[in-house]
Order: C-alpha cells, then sequence, then structure tokens
C-alpha cells in the first residue's frame, strides 16, 4: 500500500503520476475534440505523439533523481 493511499489520496497515485495521468486526459480529450469525437486508428500515431510532448512537458521542468541523470537533446 503506497502512503499516498494511508493519508488519503482515493486514487493511491504519486503526486507525479497524478499530473501525468491529467495531462493525458486533457490531451485525448482535446484530440477527441478535434476529431468529432472519433480517433481512428490512423489517428493513433499522432495521438500517442501529442500525448507524450504533454509528459516529456511535465518531466522536463522537474528535477532529475537523484541517481539518475536526464540528458537533453536540444542544441
Amino acid at each position: 500500500m503506497s502512503d499516498a493511499y494511508v493519508v488519503g489520496d482515493p486514487d493511491g497515485l504519486s503526486p507525479l503520476q497524478a499530473e501525468i495521468r491529467d495531462a493525458v486526459a486533457k490531451e485525448l480529450h482535446a484530440q477527441l475534440a478535434m476529431r468529432a469525437d472519433r480517433l481512428d486508428l490512423a489517428d493513433l500515431p499522432e495521438v500517442a505523439y501529442q500525448i507524450t510532448l504533454r509528459v516529456d512537458g511535465i518531466l522536463s521542468r522537474r528535477p532529475p533523481r537523484r541517481g539518475t541523470t536526464r540528458v537533453s537533446t536540444s542544441p
């Protein structure tokens, strides 16, 4: 059992996990709205790419965890 659940967070997610969940939900909502509430199989790579960008935005705002190294891909 996670500490988050013990202290009353009903979904048991860490703050980072909750932020990622919310970002994925927001992007899926936006994609469905743009596509008239329908995702075709051919749309999935673009949707996945947009979700990845949102998650990357969250992770790049956070300092690296101890013992890990974040490699920058920007020039």
